[in-house]
């Protein structure tokens, strides 16, 4: 058996936040699964108890409810494509078939009346999702999304042919691979719609908001792989895992892998937090907003997967911690030796990361309380 790893607290300078109507959000998603046949009845009751609507709440907790449960229907979806075709299902190391499959659901986002996949439970319930987001958001929030969906079938397609070939990819492949496959950038086009504003294009694609987009997805899925790794080092295939990619890169062991993923996403947390600093002077009132809605979904995904049944799995339990701290293991302001994200250092000056300004960082609570998850 895969060596049991203990997570220490990690580094959690946002405050923790969730929707007053978690509870309501929360059951409306698991009638929505129930409505459109979401994966199997088995798979539903599993997933219903993992607190999906009180993510989603989470990461929007001051949105507009309407949009919350959207988001939060989107996200069971998302495990459903992940569960089902992806990491659990037939076609996780199949990557021509699960191309060929996601390019057909990628048609449905694009054109929900087109007259396919009639009869597939996953195609009918993002056709419900897409006239969704058609209500809610603007014409370019809409088409946003569905180029981020196009994003995530695109890297989970590669993730499958590092399963095929049964092969643990290197550090900097994972790191541009993991920027897509978690599905974070799906999710970053609702935090304008639930908040009712909208970024101008020039503002979206300029380097430093996108940056910021970025690390907010390296440290979501750094925070997803370090706290998932007892329940995915039990499963076959196991080599899509930032502990498994480090211990491969640097032939280390899994606790010496832990305690190099941990200080990497700190790194990058200590540059997202100067980052937003710097667009909090300099940026418009929506960028400022996005800012805001980017660390929610951080701190969101800490509170959500120390408390979530998905990854506390009680019966056969992760030694995931129950706190959070105020402290980084690495503040340094030297760039990651990782190619594909290097750039992220240019855009903060030294002056501007060194020492890190905590004078500009909301206090944080350091102990996590479990509250409604």
């Amino acid at each position: 058996m895969t060596h049991a790893l203990a997570v220490p607290p990690t580094y959690a300078p946002i405050p923790s936040a969730v929707h007053p109507n978690h509870a309501a959000i929360d059951a409306r998603t698991a009638a929505w699964a129930d409505t459109f046949d979401i994966g199997s009845q088995e798979w539903r009751s599993r997933l219903v108890t993992q607190d999906i609507g009180v993510f989603a709440a989470r990461i929007l907790p001051e949105g507009q409810e309407e949009v919350v449960s959207l988001l939060s229907d989107f996200v069971i979806w998302l495990f459903g494509v992940d569960d089902g075709y992806c990491e659990e299902g037939d076609l996780g190391d199949k990557p021509g078939e699960l191309a060929a499959a996601l390019h057909r659901l990628l048609r449905i986002a694009q054109n929900p009346e087109s007259p396919m996949l009639t009869d597939d439970p996953l195609a009918e319930g993002l056709r419900d999702l897409t006239l969704r987001v058609s209500r809610c958001g603007t014409a370019l929030q809409a088409g946003r999304w569905v180029d981020t969906l196009r994003e995530y079938f695109f890297a989970v397609v590669w993730e499958a042919e590092h399963r095929a070939a049964s092969r643990v990819p290197g550090l900097n492949d994972y790191t541009l691979m993991r920027l897509y496959d978690g599905a974070t950038s799906v999710v970053q086009p609702f935090l304008e719609m639930g908040h009712g504003f909208e970024l101008q294009p020039h503002e979206r694609d300029s380097k430093a908001v996108r940056a910021a987009s970025e690390m907010t997805s390296f440290i979501t899925t750094w925070d997803n792989d370090i706290y998932s790794h007892h329940k995915e080092s039990r499963g076959t295939g196991y080599y899509l895992n930032v502990i498994r990619v480090l211990e491969h890169e640097y032939a280390l062991t899994p606790d010496e892998a832990l305690t190099k993923a941990i200080a990497q996403r700190d790194r990058v947390m200590c540059l997202f937090l100067s980052l937003r600093a710097k667009l909090d002077d300099e940026g418009s009132p929506q960028v400022r907003k996005y800012l805001r809605g980017l660390s929610s979904f951080i701190r969101a995904t800490q509170d959500w997967s120390i408390s979530s049944l998905r990854y506390t799995t009680p019966d056969d339990p992760a030694a995931l911690p129950s706190s959070f701290t105020d402290s980084p293991t690495d503040d340094s302001t030297d760039p990651l030796d990782i190619p594909s994200i290097s750039w992220w250092w240019d855009l903060v000056p030294v002056s501007r990361t060194a020492p890190l300004d905590q004078s500009r960082v909301p206090s944080a609570a350091s102990r996590y309380t479990p509250g409604p998850a």
